[in-house]
This record gives structure tokens, C-alpha cells and sequence, in this order.
């Protein structure tokens, strides 16, 4: 099993949760979260006065899969959240040595599906 995090704009979220969904992803876990990279923030102007935005938001999405459908969640979250420009985000991905649901005990790809 391997946990996908993807940092991605937030305006992007919604046609991700879709897509997932339609390929079986249903169990997310969705974090608003404030970041910078290349972009570097923003120059904003309030009332006149030009100040400097340090951190940008971002939307957090992590999901853990079955290793057979790694390269489908990849693709698709590259697909649906790039726009080409800086700042569409990263994808991180970890491998995961067990999951256990809380519930019922099930272990490993069970607990996850």
C-alpha cells in the first residue's frame, strides 16, 4: 500500500474528489494548509498600502492505496490539478506497512477499501 499526498490549488479540490470517486477512491482525508515555493507569495494592496503575502493556500489531500492502482491515482491527480503555471503543487508518496480499521479490526487492503 502506498499514501498519496497531494498539495494542490483549492480551486482544483472539487474536480479531484470527482474524479477519485470515479475510480474507486473514496476514502480521503482533506487538510486546508498554507504554503510557499517558486511562487513566493503574493504583493496584495489593502487601503492603499502594498504588503507582501508570505504563505498561499493550498488544499492538503491524502489517500492511501493499493500499490496496483499507484500510477492510476498519480496520473489522474496530475491530469486534473495541473494548469502549467507555478504553484499547481506536489505529490508526495510514502509506503504504508499497515492499516487498521478502528471499527471492525480489518487489516491491511481490507481496511483501506
Amino acid at each position: 500500500m502506498k499514501k498519496v499526498e497531494a498539495i494542490i490549488r483549492p480551486e482544483k479540490f472539487q474536480a479531484l474528489r470527482d474524479k477519485l470517486a470515479e475510480i474507486g477512491i473514496g476514502g480521503i482525508t482533506v487538510t486546508e494548509v498554507a504554503g510557499t515555493g517558486k511562487q513566493k507569495g503574493q504583493t496584495g494592496v489593502f487601503r492603499g498600502t502594498t504588503f507582501e503575502i508570505q504563505l498561499l493556500p493550498k488544499i492538503k489531500v491524502e489517500t492511501v492505496v493499493p500499490a496496483t492502482k499507484l500510477e492510476e491515482v498519480v496520473d489522474l491527480i496530475l491530469a486534473t490539478c495541473s494548469t502549467e503555471k507555478i504553484g499547481d503543487g506536489k505529490i508526495f508518496i510514502y509506503p504504508v506497512e499497515d492499516a487498521i480499521r478502528i471499527r471492525t479490526g480489518e487489516r491491511g487492503q481490507d481496511a483501506v477499501l
